[in-house]
């Protein structure tokens, strides 16, 4: 058997910025143990699965390890597949996950994602959090992440945790964020839980900082940037309980997967 594989570098502009997922459609679903075979020898953070499903297409999302909920750059990877290779005409995909049916919009600046909307709240510092962390924060929250707040950007930029300890975490990961200096705000985020020690760019974890930042900031159009040593730039927009995720794409590889 063979099926056809896509390496996108998403939230980007250029190859060998933004994150890479891959990309896989298929006619049909086949084996969750063959999916997450692929996932794990493709040893990227997200592999992407996508079957037609009437008029929409249903997509899953895999790490080397777990199937996860929701994953903004493999999301972004697949609708840039759909368009710029297997010939979606329309303006507008579909998708129907474990987190809802997700929306991609076809715009000039980008690819738009429409995504739930996640608002972190104050939580009590789990001792190894704490102990992972080489720098006091600022505010600690949680949503389906750890919300981590240091004063400026610099102190992000500079972080270095122990993920040994942050393996151990009850949550999916720990998202490090601060002010930007010439974005509304910036990032790291980090998820040994589901081997992958630091994600070059998180679309997901922006359905938690979109809503905060523009809590504090006091404005419902943002612009992020995840300081990865890839980095990617993610445009935010809320718009009630939703989250609206703007980004490029760019093609890297293509191959078949023979099994």
């Amino acid at each position: 058997m063979q099926i056809e594989i896509y390496q996108i570098d998403a939230f980007a502009e250029q190859v060998f910025k933004g994150n890479p997922a891959a990309v896989c459609p298929l006619n049909a679903w086949i084996a969750d143990e063959l999916l997450q075979n692929i996932a794990q020898s493709n040893n990227l953070s997200e592999t992407a699965f996508f079957v037609p499903y009437h008029d929409k297409f249903q997509l899953r999302w895999f790490t080397p390890s777990h199937e996860v909920d929701l994953c903004g750059h493999a999301t972004l990877a697949a609708a840039h597949v759909l368009f710029t290779h297997l010939d979606y005409q329309k303006s507008v995909i579909c998708f129907t996950t474990k987190s809802g049916d997700l929306l991609v919009t076809k715009r000039v600046e980008g690819l738009e994602m429409d995504f739930p909307a996640s608002m972190p709240k104050p939580v009590i510092a789990p001792d190894n959090l704490l102990l992972g962390l080489d720098i006091k924060p600022k505010a600690v929250l949680a949503a389906f992440d750890y919300i981590i707040e240091l004063e400026d950007e610099l102190a992000v930029a500079a972080l270095s945790p122990d993920l040994a300890l942050w393996k151990t975490l009850e949550l999916r990961g720990v998202v490090v964020t601060a002010p930007g200096r010439n974005v509304d705000f910036v990032s790291r985020c980090f998820f040994p839980k589901l081997n992958v020690d630091e994600d070059p760019v998180t679309g997901s974890a922006h359905c938690e900082l979109a809503p905060y930042w523009a809590q504090i900031l006091g404005k419902n159009s943002l612009t992020a940037k995840q300081l990865s040593a890839r980095t990617g730039l993610i445009g935010c927009q809320i718009q009630g309980d939703r989250v609206l995720l703007t980004g490029s794409a760019v093609d890297y590889m293509r191959g078949k997967i023979s099994f």
